[in-house]
């Protein structure tokens, strides 16, 4: 089953914008290898850091949303807790517009029948 996820991860701000690209690539190849599919990719850039991260205060921001299995997850965030190059990281499940709007019809029609009955 394919669920939306969405990964943002930081990466130090002492990279060049070549292995920015690589470590996006790395991340995004190994969420396809996972059965990962319609991917998006943002490169947010480089922002201040709320507070001090392994002794960084800036960091390249960048998000990742796609559609996978939840099997996909484990081995990108292990492959990103021994990288060097990311200081933090966060995968969310994203709740679907659709499921809740059917969500909200049933449930109309759930209290239209108990009010007529």
């Amino acid at each position: 089953m394919s669920i939306v996820y969405e990964t943002i991860y930081i990466l130090r701000p002492d990279l060049g914008d070549e292995q920015v690209e690589q470590a996006i690539a790395k991340y995004q190849n190994l969420l396809q290898e996972q059965g990962a599919e319609n991917m998006e990719v943002q490169n947010r850039g480089k922002r201040r850091l709320a507070y001090e991260i392994k002794k960084h205060r800036d960091g390249i921001y960048v998000q990742m949303n796609y559609t996978g299995p939840g099997s996909a997850i484990a081995p990108m965030e292990r492959a990103m807790r021994l990288s060097e190059e990311v200081i933090r990281y966060l995968t969310i499940k994203q709740d679907l517009p659709d499921a809740e709007a059917d969500a909200d019809t049933e449930t109309a029609d759930t209290e239209t029948v108990a009010v007529t009955a």
